[in-house]
């Protein structure tokens, strides 16, 4: 669809927002995921004239496996499968601990704001890229509780056989480039640097829209 390779994350939002246009000026809230996920949405809520907030959660492992989900964990809300073996206590505990962490991180990026209300809105959520996309597709999850009028992913690359199961999961699905040889998310770009907390900071304290 597009060159192979993007130049950086700015040109990849400038391309995912000419493909988001008819949320311009709309009740539309873009979450962007920290980190990488926050230039290319400050770029999209830039352009659209939407504001921006980020996503955070953390996913449940499994006591025996931590790299196996069983559950996420976001400041409000949590989501778990049923799995008989897993103690409730252990699950208490980790909720906790993870939203701890969450609640700190936010505090980090936004001070003391409260995370933008979704409540019949509609979301467009934004990150870098996607690998194994799991983690995102407990955030969906968790955000549908939260009751928006849709959820609209935006990303510029993923592995080709994840489309389907990303259209499946969202109301709208936005990409730039379905690689068939997927190699790594930064493959796909030309700069792609590690994405600092205090950039991420001054992105979100500050989104002037481009008339």
């Amino acid at each position: 669809m597009y060159n192979e390779i993007l130049k950086d994350r700015m040109e990849a939002g400038y391309l995912l927002s000419e493909k988001l246009k008819k949320y311009q000026d709309s009740n539309t809230v873009i979450l962007a995921i920290p980190r990488g996920g926050v230039p290319i949405g400050h770029e999209i809520a830039k352009r659209l004239h939407l504001p921006l907030d980020i996503v955070l959660s953390k996913k449940i492992g499994h006591p025996s496996n931590k790299e196996f989900a069983i559950g996420a964990v976001s400041l409000e809300f949590n989501i778990v499968d049923e799995h008989p073996d897993v103690p409730k206590e252990y699950i208490e505990k980790e909720t906790i601990r993870l939203r701890e962490l969450l609640q700190e991180k936010y505090k980090l990026y936004r001070g003391n704001s409260k995370p933008i209300a979704i409540e019949g809105k509609n979301v467009i959520i934004v990150d870098d890229g996607i690998a194994t996309g799991n983690t995102l597709l407990l955030s969906i999850a968790i955000l549908r509780k939260k009751n928006p009028a849709k959820i609209i992913v935006a990303v510029p690359v993923l592995p080709y056989d994840s489309l389907k199961k990303f259209e499946r999961n969202t109301d709208e699905f936005i990409y730039l480039i379905a690689s068939k040889s997927f190699r790594g998310v930064g493959g796909f770009y030309e700069h792609f640097y590690q994405v600092q907390d205090d950039e991420v900071m001054e992105m979100l304290s500050v989104t002037d829209p481009i008339e």
